[in-house]
């Protein structure tokens, strides 16, 4: 994004005059502001090309976690869910929540049988109508899926809809969406065929597209003809898709504004599994999506048809431009582990991941990724191996299989230990160590010197979970945000020594809140960031810029600084001073800028603000911008400014730096 188009959607999005009272003053030479403060502070900036140091490119991106149908019901755009009827396992009868049957118990039966034509998923479910025409009820009998708390069906939208039929009779069934309680339909399709064309398994697609629109909308199949009809793999899907790819668009558009550098996936705790036998395993969820069969996830406790495969997050991290971080399991879950002696078929497997995304469109794996549309392989250079699993059974033995195999087969891989390097040695190698932290705001805030002390050779941190929680974040507060973001000012400090970093967890749908707080709350129509979410958008221009020393002297200790020089997509060169106040006063500061080779181009410079009434506020559904940040021109900008910093607030001072020959081009 060029820097004029940073400044177009800063103030298309974020100009919200919501704080009645907030006031930023900047004055060039000590200039008089009207609000007066009782801390001070000076900032000097060394911005010399000399003295600063390149940032990781790597440093700041995102991790994602099947948690909070984060991705069932929420990235994956799949609208039916239970869409192969297997989540109430693969004994019959059995559950085929949320399907609800249409109709009483003397006009229609249904129940599941395992009659489906697909090998791995052998539950379909059987509708049997006993009416006829007119003894029939008018609104006629069988079965609707309400999707995951609602569908969203917009007016005008494009929907295509996949089934698998099979019948003994001939059907004549009304396919249709509707609202909440099938009392509008939005859109319908009648499938009318004779017993010999549905006498084995059919699959059925066509696209709906809705008369009107519902955030509660439900997809049904009723029929008014006596008879017994089977379905398998039902889905419904928005062909308007994050890059045609499957991914819910506004929820994608929300990850994309962060820049992440980085994609860690799929966890977090859902990668064990409670038990091994229910942990995510990337081999059932590749392939055609009819034949995955998908797994109840029983650390968070619901079913996931995994539809969001392990191919589709190497997609996702292509179309964010992110560098994929696949976290694999090696042998051990919550409450069981693999004997290092029994692990050589787990190590295999984890090998035969990367060949699938590596290897070559004729290798055994590599095949299989040509198959489902992209012959070219994917980039894949980051593997963790387990997720918080140090110290368990197993672990360094069943590490050091893993880690020989996959640098003896693929020697750049780098790998991601779970054992925590900060402040001791490793017993074993590793590219990376995974740190994690989720603790006070306080706490969080002081955190911002942890890496101060670490080791300035060796394996670099990776810090793929951090936040501020309980009490402190609420749902998430702009309180949490604040400690967040000086901690983040610590990793940039340090990032000689810390080389990637991830909020956790990113996403919630508030209809399953496993965890609190996250960054990105949705539900079936709507979606919003708290506070944590728009203080990473202070950092998504870190990553590869250079970082400019900055010291603070204050009669403060609630503050945090930082400033990095960095280039726009159209090579224009930029500043960026980042300060927090975590305390509850606001602090007269004087930012002094040193070694500067180019003026301040003012007209292209602007100062973000984060802050709110109270520090406990957090965004919600009915305000979802309550706290977000407010953009204001920065006038008068030069090498020595004034500012006052509000209490418990983000500050950031954007300046363009001017050069002769931009000046030229102008």
């Amino acid at each position: 994004m060029s820097w004029q188009g940073i400044m177009d959607f800063k103030k298309r999005a974020q100009f919200v005059l919501v704080h009645a009272l907030f006031v930023v003053c900047i004055t060039a030479n000590y200039g008089v502001c009207e609000l007066k403060a009782n801390k001070s502070a000076t900032l000097s900036v060394d911005a010399s090309s000399q003295s600063g140091r390149k940032i990781p490119d790597t440093l700041f991106g995102i991790f994602f976690e099947e948690i909070n149908h984060a991705g069932a019901g929420g990235i994956w755009a799949e609208l039916v869910s239970n869409r192969g009827f297997e989540a109430g396992g693969q004994n019959t009868p059995s559950d085929f929540s949320p399907w609800t049957i249409i109709g009483d118990e003397t006009t229609v039966s249904v129940g599941t049988d395992r009659t489906s034509p697909f090998k791995r998923n052998p539950v379909a479910l059987r509708v049997q109508s006993n009416c006829d025409a007119d003894a029939c009820p008018s609104t006629g009998v069988g079965v609707y899926n309400p999707g995951y708390w609602g569908m969203n069906l917009e007016n005008g939208k494009g929907y295509k809809l996949i089934f698998h039929i099979k019948s003994l009779y001939s059907v004549d069934i009304s396919v249709s969406l509707t609202n909440s309680d099938g009392s509008q339909t939005l859109a319908t399709n009648n499938i009318v065929a004779s017993a010999s064309d549905v006498s084995d398994w059919t699959k059925v697609q066509f696209e709906f597209v809705p008369t009107g629109s519902a955030t509660g909308g439900r997809l049904q199949f009723i029929t008014r003809k006596k008879g017994v009809f089977w379905l398998d793999q039902v889905s419904l899907m928005p062909m308007d898709t994050y890059m045609g790819h499957g991914f819910r668009k506004d929820l994608l558009s929300m990850v994309a504004d962060l820049k992440p550098r980085f994609l860690r996936f799929p966890g977090g705790c859902y990668v064990e599994g409670e038990r091994l036998w229910n942990a995510f395993r990337w081999t059932a969820a590749v392939g055609p999506w009819e034949e995955r069969p998908g797994h109840f996830g029983d650390v968070w406790n619901y079913w996931s048809d995994d539809g969001l495969g392990y191919f589709e997050f190497l997609q996702l991290a292509e179309d964010l431009g992110a560098a994929p971080v696949w976290v694999i399991n090696n042998g051990v879950s919550h409450q069981d582990s693999v004997n290092t002696a029994n692990i050589a078929s787990w190590v295999k497997d984890a090998l035969d991941s990367i060949e699938f995304a590596r290897g070559s469109s004729d290798s055994t794996w590599g095949s299989v990724r040509a198959s489902m549309g992209h012959p070219e392989p994917f980039t894949l250079k980051y593997m963790a191996i387990g997720n918080e699993d140090c110290g368990k059974n197993y672990y360094t033995g069943n590490y050091l299989k893993f880690y020989s195999a996959i640098k003896n087969a693929y020697p750049d891989m780098k790998i991601i230990t779970n054992c925590n390097a900060l402040g001791t040695t490793l017993d074993h190698p590793a590219d990376y160590y995974d740190f994690h932290t989720y603790t006070t705001a306080s706490s969080m805030f002081s955190q911002k010197n942890v890496f101060n002390s670490a080791k300035r050779s060796g394996p670099k941190a990776f810090v793929s979970e951090y936040a501020v929680w309980q009490s402190d974040a609420g749902k998430g507060s702009l309180l949490a945000s604040l400690a967040e973001a000086a901690f983040l000012i610590g990793l940039e400090t340090n990032s000689d020594v810390v080389e990637m970093a991830s909020y956790a967890p990113l996403f919630v749908n508030d209809n399953d809140r496993r965890w609190n707080p996250d960054a990105i709350v949705f539900n079936s129509s709507h979606v919003y960031g708290t506070p944590s979410y728009w203080m990473q958008q202070y950092f998504r221009e870190s990553g590869g810029a250079i970082l400019n020393p900055a010291t603070i002297q204050s009669d403060s200790s609630s503050l945090a600084a930082s400033a990095i020089t960095w280039k726009s997509s159209d090579n224009l060169e930029c500043l960026k001073i980042k300060i927090v106040n975590f305390g509850s006063d606001a602090v007269n500061l004087t930012i002094s800028m040193s070694g500067l080779t180019n003026s301040i181009d003012t007209p292209n410079s602007f100062t973000t603000v984060l802050t709110s009434s109270n520090v406990m506020d957090e965004n919600s559904f009915s305000n979802p911008t309550k706290v977000v940040p407010v953009q204001t021109p920065l006038t008068n900008a030069n090498s020595q400014m004034h500012a006052v910093i509000q209490p418990h607030s983000i500050t950031s001072f954007d300046m363009a730096l001017a050069q002769t020959s931009y000046a030229a081009d102008m």
